[in-house]
């Protein structure tokens, strides 16, 4: 499963060479049909919905399809019924990957390397056009169900002023999955304090939105997730079922078990109403999983390192909350990235290479696309998919995947990855560059868990790869000094110890 490039699930071994052709000819015959069907029904009033489900923080090894111990077989029917994404890159923390999603653009571009903080005045660049305004020119409803993450300190930031009709969720990086804290769970704007689990409530609101939706007009619903982020919360029942597991790795288990049930609502609720199968669905994780420290020293990270010298010198929890914040975000994650190595905030394949799956019945079904796929493709791969491709900007980074998908040539575009701790990559397929302490070159093809350091058999293939990152075009860091994130962290649960944000948020 980590090799090789696009392959259908059925075998074709034992085929004569007349037949292969014979049956690539009618492939193709068959999928330029449909791809002009596609684009005939698409251009009237029926064009599909669009439904984007977006984990946070979720391993590679974290889906039943890629062999977890923990059961998502709602993940695993998309992946199974759709076509799954083999080789699907995000950037390695959630605002960088949400800021892609959004543009089709690279996020180093925007200025947006890392999480956005709960006390940054920054957010995406308010002169970008959003996936959202696309398709509303399309004449789209678009909801946002979950974590925005994209800015929040005046009125023009939230999701409400760039395109989505309903917005609901939280709208700094993370929060209490029971307390809200720190409390910006919101509706269009508006505090809203509410009781219960949010991934039970994830669910209740898009289930609401679905029944209540425009039925005369395509919807887009954006559901994203905050599960399986910390802080490790989950209901007693779920976690009962993995008792087995060690440590946290047990409630992490169950709060992606929630994260799987609520899919399968969904999905359960787009079918009673009809319209599962004019439906694109696209699965994914914002970034790879935080791991716990792993007890070769080798494999931890310098920032897990110096949270497990703090946690000798102190205990937990520490007294500095600010070092808590971080030693708790370095220790206390539970993903499996195996065998991948390296996961969140890390430019390794275990940060970067996440589970996704594209599901389109009828159109994108039982496959297995092992081309580059990356986050800011899915913007323009979406405006194809619903029959506007002439609405694709040609100033984006991401290019449209929707032709591979169908079984045409994929496109493979030059990906930077905007590492804040672990420096920048680059990825000209099949190679990637690491520019960290030292130079690293990887065929990540032939070697996909990154063993092999080719930088020195290769120094004409650095020197290019060198130079496209250092022309990649970049807007300088908009985040605030790292000090003021240790001194006020964005802790997630707890107390409420400030007034909700909407309700200082500047006109």
């Amino acid at each position: 499963g980590l090799n090789g490039y696009r392959k259908n699930k059925k075998s074709k071994k034992g085929r004569s060479m007349a037949t292969l052709i014979s049956s690539k000819v009618i492939y193709g015959v068959i999928a330029v049909i449909a791809a002009c069907s596609l684009s005939l029904v698409t251009h009237g009033a029926d064009r599909p919905n669009v439904l984007i489900l977006m984990a946070d923080d979720l391993g590679w090894n974290d889906v039943g399809y890629h062999g977890s111990e923990i059961s998502t077989p709602n993940i695993d029917q998309i992946a199974q019924a759709g076509i799954e994404l083999d080789r699907f890159y995000t950037q390695p923390s959630c605002s960088p990957t949400r800021a892609a999603l959004m543009t089709g653009k690279s996020p180093a571009s925007l200025g947006v390397i890392r999480p956005i903080s709960k006390n940054s005045n920054v957010s995406l660049p308010l002169e970008e056009k959003l996936m959202p305004e696309y398709l509303a020119d399309l004449g789209y409803q678009s909801f946002l169900v979950g974590k925005w993450h994209l800015g929040k300190s005046t009125r023009a930031e939230l999701p409400n002023a760039r395109g989505f009709e309903h917005a609901y969720g939280s709208l700094t990086g993370g929060i209490g999955y029971w307390s809200k804290v720190h409390y910006d769970w919101h509706r269009d704007g508006k505090v809203l304090r509410q009781e219960g689990y949010a991934t039970h409530l994830l669910v209740n609101e898009v289930t609401t939105l679905l029944e209540n939706r425009d039925k005369s007009r395509p919807n887009f619903m954006y559901v994203a997730f905050q599960a399986p982020h910390l802080p490790n919360e989950a209901p007693a029942k779920t976690i009962s079922k993995y008792d087995s597991l060690q440590g946290n790795r047990s409630i992490h288990a169950a709060m992606v078990d929630e994260l799987d049930q609520a899919i399968g609502k969904i999905l359960r609720k787009y079918r009673e109403l009809g319209i599962l199968e004019n439906t694109i669905i696209l699965f994914m994780s914002d970034n790879g999983g935080l791991v716990a420290p792993s007890e070769d020293p080798a494999l931890q990270s310098k920032m897990q390192s110096n949270a497990l010298t703090l946690e000798s010198i102190f205990g937990r929890p520490i007294p500095v909350p600010g070092l808590e914040f971080l030693v708790s975000a370095f220790l206390d994650g539970a993903s499996d990235n195996s065998p991948l190595p390296g996961g969140k905030t890390l430019v390794r394949e275990g940060g970067v290479r996440v589970p996704a799956a594209i599901w389109f019945a009828g159109r994108l079904e039982a496959d297995r696309y092992t081309a580059p796929f990356t986050i800011s493709d899915v913007l323009p791969t979406i405006l194809e998919g619903v029959g506007a491709v002439d609405s694709i900007p040609n100033n984006l980074r991401g290019r449209s995947q929707w032709q591979g998908l169908l079984g045409g040539v994929a496109e493979a575009p030059d990906y930077v990855i905007s590492g804040f701790i672990d420096g920048f990559s680059i990825y000209h397929w099949p190679w990637k560059l690491i520019n960290s302490e030292k130079l690293e070159l990887f065929h990540i093809i032939n070697d996909p868990l990154e063993e092999h350091n080719l930088a020195a058999e290769h120094p004409e293939i650095v020197a290019d790869l060198q130079l496209r990152l250092d022309n990649w075009g970049y807007r300088p860091d908009q985040g605030i000094p790292w000090l003021d994130v240790i001194f006020d962290p964005d802790t997630f649960g707890g107390e409420e110890n400030r007034a909700p944000w909407v309700e200082s948020i500047k006109e």
